[in-house]
């Protein structure tokens, strides 16, 4: 096998960086704080915005960017400020809720260091298969008594997301919205993401690297789920987490232990320390 150099690791967050109770495991800070000393970026890659990645960053201060909003937005933590980003139009997010409806899925606004969601709906996270998520929501989201009326407050919402009761629910929406100008993943359990076209984390993970002068083919990407796929396409060597969707893991190059045993920091050492991979 010929050798690689990786200079830069992208981290999806749930699922892969994150154990199942949304936490970080105790091994994970000091793999990513050994790669950071070797001189490699270690990256947030994540559907989650500039406010839900900051309460990991005093955990985690060697990672300066986030790919963030599943690649709509790119962040520098350090700086506080974007290097890239791309939104929904309003016009877009005003159909979205129109064809959906604001009763027939939690929707919520990412974007620009906000989290919006209805304030009655994020009393019921449960009943939208978010429930593991409701404290975190209560500390970080801002809360609002219509999306509709929120979204003519924006000019584009960098991301939005729909969360269904039910799988049968977000399929059905789906087929609603399929025709708008929209990238779309599914996610969580019953969820139903959306970004503007074009927007992906491959997309992301371009732009940071050309940013940084980074070869993609020096890059690296971890993740488990069908919103990374195009990150794990596009990145030079791809990680499969051991809890990863049976398609993930078939395209990657590599796979580590699931998430609730530091999968993800055990592939950064592996990366770290391999001559060849």
């Amino acid at each position: 096998m010929k050798k690689r150099k990786i200079s830069l690791i992208a981290l999806d967050m749930d699922g892969t960086l994150l154990m199942s109770d949304k936490t970080i495991h105790p091994d994970t800070p000091g793999d990513i704080a050994y790669a950071a000393a070797q001189g490699i970026h270690m990256v947030y890659c994540s559907g989650r915005d500039i406010v839900e990645l900051a309460p990991y960053t005093e955990a985690l201060p060697q990672i300066r960017y986030g790919i963030c909003t599943s690649g709509s937005i790119v962040y520098d933590f350090y700086e506080k400020k974007s290097v890239f980003r791309r939104g929904i139009p309003q016009e877009t997010v005003l159909e979205i809720i129109r064809l959906v409806g604001e009763k027939n899925g939690m929707i919520h606004f990412l974007g620009d260091g906000r989290s919006i969601v209805n304030s009655e709906q994020m009393e019921h996270m449960e009943d939208f298969h978010m429930g593991v998520y409701k404290d975190f929501y209560h500390r970080v989201a801002t809360p609002v008594a219509s999306m509709a009326e929120e979204a003519l407050r924006h000019e584009s919402i960098a991301k939005v997301n729909i969360y269904f009761r039910s799988e049968e629910d977000r399929d059905r929406a789906y087929g609603q919205v399929r025709h708008l100008p929209l990238m779309f993943a599914r996610a969580e359990e019953t969820s139903l993401e959306m970004t503007a076209p074009g927007v992906s984390k491959a997309l992301g993970l371009e732009k940071l690297a050309a940013h940084l002068g980074i070869p993609m083919e020096e890059t690296a990407g971890i993740g488990d789920a069908d919103n990374d796929r195009a990150v794990l396409q596009a990145a030079g060597f791809a990680v499969a987490m051991g809890n990863a969707e049976k398609e993930i893991r078939e395209l990657c190059d590599m796979i580590t232990d699931d998430n609730d045993h530091n999968g993800a920091g055990r592939a950064v050492r592996k990366m770290v320390d391999a001559a060849e991979l």
